[in-house]
């Protein structure tokens, strides 16, 4: 399937519904860069919230309207509603070699609930742990106290250090029932790991909140299978999302024209090395078979080097014809793509942006029904994307 401008045309234009009282930031001090740019539905309008983050990684949205961004030098930057950006103090020192560093951020999905106590008001991060002159990619998680940083508990981190770069994975999603899923990449040296069962790389894994493996994660009654993986055969996931459904959907960065979006389901093999649908990076021949019995197929193959990073459903209400859509983020094809669909199937896709704003690194719905953009880059940016208000 070759990315376009979609090809179903509307009978009717549908026409986006006010966004005053919906955006819980202030807007005063953001930039627009892009007025009306058309999609097949409505025209959309990005601002430019916050800049000069170096190589950032992940947005977080604060209850209080301000957000959180990691960039992958290990800062945590608390940024406020006018753009105005600091770096918070605590962060664990981290591996910066190639793709390591301070990696995804969420928060705690009962942050800000409670009896004020602040029980729940956990941020949790994942990234490159130093071991020597190696890495493993950990999760670790720290309390908020308002304006600062509490002190840093680590959580998890993979069995097996390896050569620092490449293939860290590190999305995080929390599922419906609190458990949280966690993906590692390959590491990129050996690529069978992703089929060893008593390897973390290569693979999703399902922890709870203290960072253990749950009772009824698919391996925990196979000794030869660690009880913290939830799939195998994933060469490195770096966009995951759960639906409104509860499904969690992953978009997944393959070799030379075979990145991926695949649905996670609980004791899948997705194939990687011995399934793949891309190529050698030197001699540009096929890497393993395109499909064997026992690995599951990808849903759908990303036109060309499209470099999937960053995934999330639409479910605001402001983007109406959106709604239960994925959007999918590129970084070397600086896309955003739109993906529709249907019984678990892509049955259409829709363009749309290719270049306007760079590499796109984390997509996420915002709390006030924007859309909001991270780019990769020596001076990303964080941009907000909505209908445009006739």
């Amino acid at each position: 399937m070759t990315p376009r401008r979609s090809l179903r045309l509307q009978a009717k234009r549908w026409v986006a519904p006010s966004l005053a009282g919906l955006l819980l930031a202030s807007t005063a001090q953001a930039e627009v860069v892009h007025d009306a740019l058309e999609t097949d539905q409505f025209p959309i309008t990005i601002e430019r919230v916050a800049d000069g983050f170096a190589n950032p990684w992940a947005v977080a949205f604060l209850p209080d309207g301000r957000y959180l961004v990691s960039e992958r030098s290990g800062e945590l930057n608390l940024v406020d509603a006018n753009g105005q950006s600091q770096a918070l103090e605590g962060m664990p020192q981290v591996s910066q070699n190639g793709q390591g560093g301070l990696l995804d951020v969420v928060l705690h999905p009962e942050f800000g609930t409670g009896d004020g106590d602040g029980e729940h008001d956990w941020i949790y991060f994942t990234w490159s742990k130093p071991e020597g002159n190696n890495s493993r990619s950990a999760l670790s998680r720290v309390k908020w106290q308002g304006d600062s940083l509490g002190d840093v508990e680590h959580l998890f981190e993979q069995d097996r250090a390896s050569s620092p770069g490449r293939h860290y994975g590190s999305r995080l999603a929390w599922l419906d029932d609190g458990t949280l899923l966690m993906s590692i990449g390959d590491r990129g040296v050996d690529p069978s790991r992703a089929q060893a069962s008593d390897d973390h790389a290569g693979s999703t894994l399902r922890l709870t909140e203290n960072g253990e493996a749950p009772d009824d994660n698919p391996f925990v009654d196979d000794d030869s299978t660690l009880d913290e993986i939830y799939t195998m055969g994933n060469r490195n996931i770096q966009g995951m999302t759960v639906l409104s459904n509860g499904e969690p959907w992953a978009t997944e960065h393959g070799p030379r024209t075979g990145d991926e979006l695949n649905q996670i389901v609980p004791g899948n093999n997705y194939g990687w090395p011995e399934v793949s649908l891309g190529n050698d990076y030197g001699t540009n021949e096929p890497i393993g078979v395109e499909s064997k019995p026992g690995m599951e197929d990808p849903v759908y193959r990303f036109d060309g080097r499209f470099a999937p990073s960053g995934l999330a459903e639409v479910t605001s209400d402001a983007f109406g014809p959106w709604q239960g859509s994925l959007l999918a983020g590129g970084l070397g094809s600086q896309k955003l793509l739109r993906l529709t669909l249907e019984q678990g199937q892509v049955a259409d896709e829709e363009l749309i942006l290719e270049g306007e704003i760079g590499r796109i690194r984390d997509v996420r719905q915002g709390p006030d029904e924007a859309i909001y953009l991270l780019t990769d880059g020596g001076q990303g940016s964080l941009y907000r994307l909505t209908p445009t208000e006739r």
